[in-house]
């Protein structure tokens, strides 16, 4: 598959003026200015004309998210413990959990066990927030070892703690709770051990997280920079004031630390926040030029429409896609099945079913963003630790099949459909050794069955003799992580394929296809 150049590699490639005669129009102009000047304008007509998605982002494959701050000191719920925590009524309650007839459960044991919302508020648990435990180093040595190739670390989340060095709120790690720069540590670590280093910023839905009621410290003044400036009215829209906010935290975050992705999450898709999606995209990629570096932004985009195709890549919450996306996309999801950040009644999937999900991601051109939950005192989870541990083993077997790959003409085959859309992947079912997904890349193909048959045997329908997408020859097959020579035939039924006796490996098993 041909891939698209990316805005910065078609000026490096014009600028090789010796080899080259010439190149496109768009190209020879771009080239004329200086890579510093403004070439992306605050509007969507002229980011579309200029923008391509980085060729390198869609061949790292797999990433790390970090969701870790202050919610983790009472790890109950989730990282909306400070929402829910003020949820006192069914009203609000019901906005999370349609059906509730009665305050949050979170907002329950909040009162039994902290006290109540005006006197033990979510501010108050900052200073208990120590990160005693945090080594930057230690963390990244993980990221390495499970096989990432990017880390977005949280850079603020909805409560309004940031977990920087901010020049624009006091509510930040460096001046409060662990009094470090979190994420900058974590990207001078990263990219002295050749990560690719990113940040998500969740700030926008600040301004509506907080319930705010007389009875709770919410609606205090002196708390309002962290609480959000928005008053007792659900539906008040977003002020001014507080979209100059927004803006100006994410300035600070992107001018300091210089970010290769920038991910953001829900809520700056909402009409209020029109004018500033094209006005933050601009701003970001002409970053980029100045950098030296293309670089990538990301957003959940759940209106669809909020940032028009081909402006940003494609991201899907805890959801895959049901086929191939020409375009390059991203499923964030976490190892925990009911948290992002840890809470002490974590529950982990397994191994077996997020290689699964690596790998069907992978065969319809996307990338995994996997996220961990570290413990307030700064530590991974041994639990969470262990199943990266396991990933980064089938990685080193099995990675020419993920990394830098292409997809093929076809995803895959077998009998288990994926579940597709945000918030979907409680519906999938676990996948069998039937369900075979396709990579490409030098020459091979990659068949990458999702499990070991019982019968010894693997058999490729979609690379039958005739079939519409098998290859007229077939040079060699092998299986990653084995040396023996296999057995195999195409037939009219399929390429079949006499595995070893003995099971090599615990996850899905590749064979590499010579075509």
């Amino acid at each position: 598959m041909k891939k698209k150049l990316g805005l910065l590699t078609r000026l490096k490639v014009c600028f090789v003026a010796l080899g080259i005669v010439a190149c496109t129009t768009q190209s020879k102009e771009l080239a004329e200015k200086d890579s510093s000047s403004k070439v992306f304008e605050p509007n969507w007509e002229s980011i579309k004309s200029n923008y391509s998605d980085p060729e390198w982002f869609n061949d790292q494959k797999f990433g790390i998210f970090i969701h870790w701050g202050a919610y983790s000191v009472p790890a109950f719920g989730s990282e909306w413990y400070p929402r829910q925590m003020y949820m006192d009524t069914a009203t609000f309650s019901a906005q999370l959990n349609p059906g509730e007839t009665g305050p949050n459960k979170v907002f329950l044991h909040h009162k039994k066990q902290w006290g109540d919302q005006k006197e033990f508020g979510y501010k108050d648990f900052i200073p208990m927030f120590k990160g005693e435990n945090f080594d930057a180093n230690e963390w990244i040595d993980v990221f390495k070892a499970a096989g990432a190739r990017y880390v977005i670390p949280v850079a603020d989340h909805h409560d309004g703690f940031a977990m920087y060095k901010s020049n624009t709120t006091r509510w930040n790690a460096y001046d409060m709770g662990p009094k470090r720069d979190v994420l900058g540590e974590l990207f001078k670590a990263g990219r002295a051990k050749g990560m690719i280093m990113g940040t998500s910023s969740h700030f926008a839905f600040n301004w509506s997280f907080y319930n705010k009621k007389d009875r709770f410290d919410t609606v205090d003044p002196e708390y309002a920079d962290l609480y959000s400036s928005k008053g007792k009215d659900l539906t008040e829209p977003v002020s001014d004031k507080f979209k100059q906010r927004w803006w100006e935290r994410t300035k600070d975050v992107l001018d300091n630390y210089q970010p290769d992705i920038f991910w953001l999450d829900f809520y700056v898709d909402i009409p209020d926040f029109e004018e500033m999606r094209p006005k933050l995209a601009a701003y970001y990629y002409n970053k980029g030029l100045e950098w030296g570096k293309e670089v990538v932004l990301q957003d959940k985009n759940f209106s669809h429409e909020a940032f028009p195709e081909g402006t940003v890549i494609y991201d899907l919450e805890r959801g895959k896609l049901p086929g191939i996306r020409k375009l390059p996309w991203q499923t964030d999801t976490s190892i925990g099945k009911n948290s992002w950040s840890y809470v002490t009644n974590w529950k982990s999937k397994t191994t077996n079913e997020l290689v699964d999900d690596l790998v069907d991601i992978v065969s319809k051109n996307g990338n995994l963003l996997l996220n961990v939950g570290p413990k307030s005192d700064g530590t991974i989870p041994e639990d969470q630790k262990a199943i990266l541990l396991e990933i980064g083993e089938w990685l080193s077997t099995n990675g020419e099949a993920i990394y830098a790959t292409e997809y093929w003409k076809t995803f895959g085959e077998g009998p288990t459909e994926v579940a597709k859309g945000h918030h979907s992947e409680g519906n999938n079912k676990g996948m069998s050794a039937e369900d075979i997904r396709f990579t490409t890349k030098e020459g091979k193909l990659y068949a990458i069955a999702m499990d070991w048959p019982e019968s010894g045997e693997i058999r490729i329908k979609t690379l039958a003799k005739g079939a519409e997408y098998a290859p007229e020859k077939i040079g060699d097959v092998q299986l990653l992580g084995s040396e023996e020579d296999l057995v195999w035939e195409q037939t009219e039924e399929g390429l079949i394929v006499m595995l070893p006796k003995e099971k090599v490996g615990d996850f899905a098993h590749t064979l590499a296809i010579s075509i």
